[in-house]
């Protein structure tokens, strides 16, 4: 994985136009870091890494970037007929015939969100929450996230704008032939 990061000259330290060393790729990576762990604001964090602000996005846009070409072609892809093979054996071992994945939502709360969005964000808490919605296999695969629907909404409110939901719909769903009680 760092040999990437190590190839890429922008994690690099560089002299700046008067000869002085500039930035870390720790302090570079660590802004990138705190952006994603703490939902922080990037001049938050540029106060902490003491860096500007446009350098604090283009770190976490460069590392987004970079963590997209490492994993993107395992990783971010939807399923191929191989895995849905092997996720159809392992469902019919446990008892579950024709079960491909899971699907779960999640209420996040957003403390940062912005004051004029509160009400449409407010869930049944009380408090503004964003919802995830997750389809995993057993094994903690994650192959579809659909993010950012308001907390106000209710998990079939969400199954609606859902993508999978379209692609099922849209037919473009991949064909599955799987038998329950000796019937294709």
């Amino acid at each position: 994985m760092t040999a990437l990061y190590t190839q890429d000259s922008y994690w690099h330290q560089k002299e700046d136009a008067t000869g002085l060393l500039g930035l870390l790729p720790q302090q570079k990576m660590t802004d990138a870091l705190r952006m994603l762990t703490y939902s922080a604001t990037a001049d938050r964090c540029a106060e902490i890494c003491r860096m500007g602000e446009s350098t604090t996005l283009e770190c976490m846009k460069k590392n987004c970037q970079q963590v997209e070409g490492l994993f993107g072609e395992e990783y971010l892809r939807a399923s191929t007929p191989t895995d849905l093979r092997r996720l159809l054996a392992r469902g019919e071992q446990r008892g579950f015939l024709g079960m491909i994945e899971s699907i779960d939502f999640m209420h996040l709360k957003w403390k940062n969100c912005p004051g004029g969005w509160n009400g449409a964000y407010s869930g049944r808490k009380g408090c503004p929450n964003i919802i995830l919605e997750v389809v995993a296999s057993y094994d903690t695969w994650v192959w579809n996230a659909f993010f950012s629907v308001p907390g106000a909404q209710n998990d079939i409110n969400v199954l609606g704008q859902s993508p999978v939901l379209d692609k099922v719909i849209a037919g473009n769903s991949p064909t599955v032939v799987f038998h329950v009680n000796g019937k294709r």
